[in-house]
């Protein structure tokens, strides 16, 4: 765990290089979060050049469509709604996610993101635990 911990971290300071620069990974909202995020995927995926190129506005978009689909959850409440707003991204975006990388990374992709949304989780209840601000 302290290996993959430490894996990220160095991802994520040689991530902030590139956003430095303006490259085409940056965050909308230029959080650690999702400066972590985008190390983690990109790492695991094993992304060219090419590849992280065209996927990123397309992970932007649906990014997007995601955080606006919590959003109305915060409101009414309705988890079935919830779920089937989010398989609709998910399988509309699976069709855009083709344009830049292949089906197989496809599924990657989303087995990728759910691994990091535990490993976030998990990492949020550890420093509660330790009463440590989480990720800042």
């Amino acid at each position: 765990m302290k290996k993959l911990f430490s894996v990220l971290m160095i991802l994520c300071s040689l991530s902030l290089f590139s956003f430095a620069q303006g490259g085409p990974q940056q965050p909308p909202d230029g959080g650690a979060l999702e400066t972590m995020k985008i190390g983690f995927i990109t790492n695991r995926l094993n992304f060219t050049p090419a590849e992280a190129e065209k996927f990123w506005p397309i992970y932007r978009q649906y990014s997007a469509e995601k955080r606006q689909a919590y959003g109305v959850y915060r409101n009414d409440h309705n988890e079935l709604q919830l779920e089937e707003a989010l398989l609709n991204i998910k399988k509309k975006y699976s069709v855009e996610f083709v344009k830049a990388i292949s089906p197989g990374k496809i599924n990657d992709f989303f087995r990728v993101e759910r691994e990091f949304n535990a490993f976030v989780a998990q990492e949020y209840r550890k420093r509660q635990m330790q009463h440590r601000p989480p990720f800042r």
